[in-house]
């Protein structure tokens, strides 16, 4: 029978429990898909922890890569044997073998290797909403990305250097710092010894930073808003740190009408035309070696509870994979 990770109660990594489940045949609808790759990511540790409200028991995961290895169905346009990759909105990627809705995968194409699909399906598509969606980046624009040297963070840098923008990374450390700089930054800030806000007003000359990407939440967040230039825009779309405080919109008033969104990838590739279009543009970058995917860290998926330690003690560069 295939193994999964299941959690039967909320808390520490304790709770991520090896376990045989058992897989029925894939419904109208759905793939039946092996998994050859998993990503990790910060919301399976907020479905662990409970911060995100999900019906127990469970299996975290929010992205894969796999083989096709039964249709149910009605579902067209995938055959038996076809590389795929997902990011559900739901979890449950933990295991080595599932059904997903069919709709909601997208064939990998040459060039993209398994683990990179299962390291930036999430990520991956979410700087790619980031950047093209919540905040369409231009040339010459500067931002600020939180959590530089993380797995979503370097591949904001990248992409957003592509794309002409000048970018300040914020990191944990020395080497978070040095990756950040190999990874699209222009100037790397470290957190905890630079003051951030004065920082980056001077390499704007006085200006401000016309977007703030942040995913770390409360430790941050009146940090980033001071960052901004008038009518700014603040991402906030992580908690790593907790989630951000209640704001008054007087705050945002009183920095010069910025603006504060909080978006999800979710509801940028609601519909498949929408995931399809995201995906093909991920992976162009990909193959045009635009972006640098780079993964850090792999562990086999029995020992998820070590990987969801190393990512919480901010141990982790890049992206992680988990190898069933």
């Amino acid at each position: 029978m295939p193994q999964a990770i299941v959690i039967r109660e909320t808390g520490g990594p304790e709770v991520l429990r090896i376990e045989e489940v058992t897989v029925p045949a894939p419904g109208a609808g759905e793939v039946q898909v092996r998994h050859t790759a998993i990503g990790l990511n910060f919301i399976d540790v907020y479905d662990r922890t409970g911060l995100y409200a999900t019906p127990l028991p469970a299996v975290p995961g929010r992205e894969a890569a796999g083989i096709v290895t039964a249709l149910g169905r009605k579902v067209k346009g995938l055959r038996v044997g076809d590389r795929i990759a997902y990011a559900l909105s739901v979890p449950g990627a933990y295991t080595q073998l599932r059904n997903v809705p069919a709709a909601r995968v997208v064939k990998l194409p040459k060039g993209v290797k398994d683990e990179v699909a299962a390291a930036i399906m999430l990520k991956g598509l979410t700087a790619q909403y980031l950047l093209r969606g919540t905040w369409r980046v231009k040339k010459g624009e500067w931002i600020l990305v939180h959590a530089a040297a993380g797995g979503v963070g370097l591949l904001l840098c990248q992409w957003a250097r592509a794309l002409g923008a000048k970018v300040i990374g914020v990191v944990g450390s020395d080497a978070k710092a040095k990756l950040a700089k190999q990874h699209g930054c222009h100037h790397v800030l470290l957190a905890g010894r630079d003051d951030i806000v004065d920082r980056v007003k001077a390499l704007t000359k006085g200006a401000g930073v016309h977007v703030v990407y942040d995913s770390v939440g409360k430790d941050t967040f009146f940090e980033s808003l001071d960052c901004l230039r008038p009518r700014g825009m603040m991402v906030s779309y992580g908690n790593a740190s907790g989630p951000p405080p209640a704001v008054s919109p007087l705050e945002l008033a009183k920095r010069g009408s910025l603006y504060l969104t909080r978006p999800t990838l979710f509801s940028y590739i609601a519909s498949p035309a929408e995931l399809a279009a995201a995906a093909r543009e991920l992976f162009a970058m990909v193959r045009k070696r635009k972006l640098r995917v780079r993964i850090g860290q792999r562990y086999a998926l029995v020992d998820a509870r070590q990987a969801h330690r190393d990512l919480e003690a901010r141990r982790t560069t890049g992206s992680t994979v988990l190898v069933p």
